[in-house]
């Protein structure tokens, strides 16, 4: 702080400093337009990197699906609708329902990638919480989803869930972050923060979490920063998620997107959903 001195007295003069999304760099507020100062820091951009159009940080990261988003089996990314997947409690893996039924059609009925035979709600918790308690991050929040929901004979306890859910966010698994993200803004099962909401949805947005990517992108639209929320919906169309691109497209048609911007995302979104394709797949899809 500096100081200024007035006769016999001497006052402090605060000058604030904010940190830029772009550049990463500590600036005094008067480095920020007006406009800019009121934004949260990932967003925020100093006037120096505004002018030389350097891209936010949060933009830069999470374009690209993590190889952890694989099928682990066929290697090809795993399809973002939930339900078109199976976690597998015996090796905390994720696999698609092409190769499942794949393996399936091929008389195989035990889990396709470890061979280990299929268990009940109870065993896998067993096996889940063994690994949990041995530190596997994903195990920790595959528990803390079954305590969240009260699935596989667990009680539910949302309490404990958090606790769960915080220490693997801590290890990294960016699903964690994604649903405390919801927890928080929906306000139901903790008290509503938005702020810790946005923050969880960030750094998985940045990891490449497309849910997330998405929702800031609704929270920014509602915020009125349409820029930042087309920036996250094209990242997310780009990933193949629809909604992301139909969200392009009203704003399209509300004259806040351009043609090009809609024609970018259609054919980024047209390109992610034949890398997720499969005969599998689309097998496995049709027999429901």
């Amino acid at each position: 702080a500096a100081t200024q001195e007035l006769g016999l007295r001497t006052i402090a003069a605060t000058t604030y400093e904010m940190i830029c999304g772009a550049c990463q760099q500590m600036h005094p507020e008067e480095s920020y337009r007006e406009v800019q100062r009121g934004l949260r820091q990932r967003i925020r951009r100093c006037e120096e990197c505004a002018a030389a159009g350097r891209q936010l940080v949060l933009m830069t990261k999470g374009r690209t699906r993590s190889e952890g988003d694989d099928c682990p089996i066929c290697s090809l990314p795993l399809p973002l609708d939930s339900e078109e997947s199976t976690f597998q409690a015996c090796c905390m893996t994720k696999l698609c329902d092409g190769c499942i039924l794949a393996a399936e059609e091929a008389g195989m009925y035990d889990c396709p990638f470890c061979r280990t035979p299929t268990a009940n709600a109870r065993e896998s918790i067993r096996m889940a919480q063994k690994r949990a308690d041995a530190g596997d991050p994903t195990a920790i929040y595959f528990m803390g989803t079954q305590y969240d929901c009260g699935l596989m004979g667990l009680e539910k306890d949302v309490a404990r869930a958090v606790k769960l859910y915080k220490r693997a966010a801590e290890l990294g698994v960016k699903e964690a972050h994604f649903n405390l993200g919801c927890l928080y803004f929906e306000g139901v099962e903790l008290p509503k923060d938005t702020g810790k909401a946005i923050q969880h949805y960030e750094v998985a947005a940045m990891q490449g979490h497309v849910g997330s990517r998405f929702n800031l992108g609704c929270m920014d639209c509602l915020a009125g920063n349409y820029d930042i929320a087309l920036q996250h919906w094209m990242i997310a169309a780009n990933l193949g998620l629809g909604t992301a691109l139909d969200k392009i497209k009203d704003m399209f048609e509300s004259d806040l997107a351009t043609e090009a911007n809609y024609m970018e995302a259609l054919r980024g979104n047209q390109s992610a959903i034949e890398e997720m394709a499969s005969p599998d797949r689309d097998e496995a899809r049709s027999s429901g």
